[in-house]
């Protein structure tokens, strides 16, 4: 089965836009990205900006946005895009492996991040992670680093616009704790068809786009209990 069958569109490939305020870096993003099965670059932006504007208009599956930009930052620009078109996904793209940067960027709501000198195969790799709804990032890590934060946190009851059942919850906390879809199967006894079907609900319910977001979501909503370690 090819990458674009197991991607939430139905028809076309994936549709990607790439952001960098280096025109060299984003030539270098296109040509690892293009040529891909299943991926279109369909814009290109050189600032934050830049790229909002281009969310905007293009409604894309994927951003990849680098952190450092003028006029308006990776960070903000994420903030905004996931605000205004919540299911477009953002990879942040960075210099650094800094897990400051792990907080902000799941507080501005991407997916991850990877950084600038990545691999083609990784990127590829990391790309199809987020289309398919996979969690690009170690989400026992996540929940470990949200758990040090001093937070303010909801019940849910005003917040959540529609309340999970009780077996969307199950799922949530295993896929929270990185478990796959025929991991999650096999632990509740249940087809792998069936939690899709239970993640799907589970991620517009919470209004995200990636199991990553979705487990920050849970959190901050306090729908799951953490204990820092």
């Amino acid at each position: 089965m090819s990458n674009n069958g197991l991607f939430r569109r139905k028809t076309g490939p994936a549709r990607l836009v790439i952001a960098d305020d280096h025109e060299l870096s984003r030539a270098g993003l296109r040509a690892m990205l293009t040529g891909q099965r299943g991926l279109e670059v369909v814009g290109e932006a050189a600032n934050g900006r830049e790229v909002l504007a281009l969310c905007r208009r293009m409604q894309p599956d994927l951003a990849l946005i680098d952190v450092r930009m003028p006029e308006m930052d990776g960070m903000a620009a994420c903030r905004s895009i996931k605000q205004e078109c919540p299911a477009t996904s953002v990879i942040l793209i960075t210099v650094h492996e800094n897990p400051e940067y792990l907080l902000e960027a799941l507080k501005a709501g991407a997916a991850g991040f990877v950084l600038k000198d990545i691999t083609q195969p990784e990127l590829i790799a990391s790309v199809w992670h987020v289309l398919r709804k996979e969690s690009l990032l170690n989400s026992e890590l996540v929940i470990r680093l949200l758990g040090h934060r001093d937070r303010e946190t909801s019940s849910g009851e005003e917040l959540l616009p529609k309340q999970l059942s009780g077996r969307e919850n199950e799922v949530l906390r295993l896929l929270a704790q990185g478990l796959t879809n025929p991991e999650i199967a096999s632990s509740l006894t249940i087809s792998v068809g069936t939690v899709k079907n239970h993640v799907e609900h589970i991620l517009a319910k919470l209004n995200v786009s990636d199991r990553t977001q979705a487990a920050v979501r849970a959190i901050e909503l306090g729908l799951l209990h953490t204990t820092a370690k």
